[in-house]
């Protein structure tokens, strides 16, 4: 769907050994994550302070932002828009705290005669008949009224697959430069759109070729390449900021040699790239857990002690020496192994807290990436909890830019769960949802964790899904919004032992009183 894992490459030889001790800590913030000075997205377009995003006016700011693919697929729109409304989903990112969208897109996205498919006409009447680029107009205007900010994503050139180089036959560097050209144009004095990611995980391909980090030809080098389309960006629209990512492999920089693809920037303390506009440039590294590929870090006796010193190799010096601003443009995991929690806590401590630290979109927004998941269920309504806690604590809600618009409504609920009927291997229960607060919950859906070993086979008076130990239901389609003061009954049919009692019920991140 988007990027494969990094495989070393045997035939990379050579090099250094990373002996040096771990880079002093990342600073941190004085003031709590969304409070104070300089919190939000800031006024203004953004430019780099030494390693520090700052906003027109100066004042630090960061990225924790989230990514929702889709465009650059053969839908040629941000996926999950056949279940939800777009103007519903950007609203549950912003109050989630997710400051920023990264939006992925293929070149052929922009090719005469592709139009969008699967954006459903109930829910998104005002996204028929719009072009690709039309659509992302849309989505990007309304984050903006939401303080939101967007960075685009050149995720590939055709919708097939992911690209080791920034151009295939089929669409060449010329197509790259003028696609990029036309979108900075385009784009050009509207604040909601800081920057261009000028192309998603360059990487090498097994057995030779592919993307290289400061070898110097021009066809596949791609620190070369970045400074030639991050120039163009520049020329077309001065005030963006122009986001490189790393490589897989990068000989001569240490060990390791190959990581994730994108996510190897060692390469750029001996060839950095050079912009016309040198407080424009943030480099970008992407980062993946257990669930991508068992990088043999992971296995390593001192993990996760071992991950800072990693973590500074590939990127963090960048960030640490004051070279430039670092954003981590992709991250992910389904959390099915112990260790990808672990791994996702230490990440974030890594990061900082607070507008002074390191910036980041995590992968992703859907439910539907076969090896991360996302912070959505797979109703694409109801949020993984799980996830959701262990990013909370750093995310920097949106606010004071892009607009205006009026606070969400608090949330309040209560839920009642009763076991109507037992046999040998199965029941049938209800759970009846109460809006104790006296605005309507607009298209709701109750989230709620069952015991282990049940599992829900049909229900009723919603739209009833499990998956793991996770279950959701959506409101109807007939009766999509939940008066204040009022109740509904849910039920569902299920196998398993009828003892075992639920929990974690919630609307959305608010738990209800039970």
């Amino acid at each position: 769907m988007k990027r494969l894992l990094a495989l070393a490459v045997a035939a990379l030889v050579g090099g250094a050994v990373l002996t040096a001790s771990p880079a002093a800590a990342a600073p941190q913030a004085t003031q709590a994550a969304g409070t104070g000075t300089g919190t939000g997205t800031g006024t203004g377009y953004w430019h780099a302070n030494g390693s520090q995003l700052v906003d027109a006016a100066g004042s630090p700011v960061r990225m924790t932002g989230i990514n929702w693919f889709g465009a650059e697929t053969g839908n040629y729109s941000p996926h999950g828009l056949w279940s939800r409304n777009y103007k519903d989903m950007l609203d549950q990112m912003a109050s989630l705290g997710y400051n920023t969208l990264r939006l992925p897109y293929s070149n052929q996205l922009f090719d005469p005669g592709v139009k969008p498919t699967s954006i459903d006409a109930v829910q998104n009447p005002d996204l028929q008949g719009l072009s690709g680029l039309q659509v992302l107009d849309k989505i990007i205007a309304y984050a903006g009224t939401k303080g939101m900010r967007v960075v685009l994503d050149q995720h590939r050139p055709d919708s097939g697959a992911q690209s080791p180089l920034w151009y295939t036959s089929a669409y060449p560097e010329s197509r790259w430069l003028s696609d990029w050209t036309m979108l900075a144009q385009h784009y050009k004095g509207n604040t909601t759109v800081i920057g261009a990611d000028l192309h998603n995980e360059p990487h090498s391909i097994q057995g030779g070729g592919g993307a290289c980090w400061g070898c110097g030809d021009t066809a596949t080098d791609w620190r070369l390449a970045a400074e030639r389309g991050g120039n163009a960006v520049l020329a077309a629209n001065p005030d963006w900021l122009v986001i490189v990512e790393g490589v897989d492999c990068v000989s001569g920089t240490g060990d390791p040699q190959c990581g994730w693809w994108g996510g190897n920037l060692s390469g750029a303390k001996q060839f950095p790239v050079r912009l016309s506009k040198p407080d424009k440039l943030v480099y970008s590294a992407h980062e993946y857990a257990t669930s991508v590929f068992a990088q043999p870090w992971f296995s390593d006796p001192s993990f996760p002690a071992n991950l800072p010193a990693l973590w500074d190799h590939f990127f963090g010096y960048l960030q640490k020496q004051n070279i430039a601003p670092v954003l981590l443009g992709e991250f992910g995991t389904t959390l099915a192994d112990p260790r990808d929690k672990t791994w996702l806590q230490e990440l974030m401590k890594y990061t900082g807290t607070g507008p002074t630290g390191m910036s980041f979109t995590y992968w992703s927004w859907n439910p539907n990436s076969g090896d991360t998941g996302g912070i959505l269920n797979d109703d694409w309504t109801t949020v993984n909890q799980a996830k959701q806690a262990i990013l909370q604590p750093y995310l920097i809600p949106p606010v004071g830019s892009g607009g205006t618009t009026d606070p969400p409504p608090a949330v309040s609920c209560a839920v009642t769960y009763h076991v109507d009927n037992a046999w040998q291997g199965g029941f049938v229960a209800s759970v009846t949802l109460k809006n104790t607060g006296t605005s309507p919950l607009k298209s709701w859906a109750l989230g709620w964790t069952v015991p282990s070993g049940t599992q829900i086979t049909g229900g009723w008076g919603a739209t009833v899904t499990q998956t793991g130990q996770q279950a959701s239901a959506k409101a109807p389609t007939w009766a999509p919004d939940l008066a204040g003061g009022a109740s509904v009954a849910i039920g569902f049919q299920a196998t398993g032992a009828s003892t075992g009692t639920p929990g974690g019920f919630a609307v959305g991140t608010t738990a209800c009183t039970t």
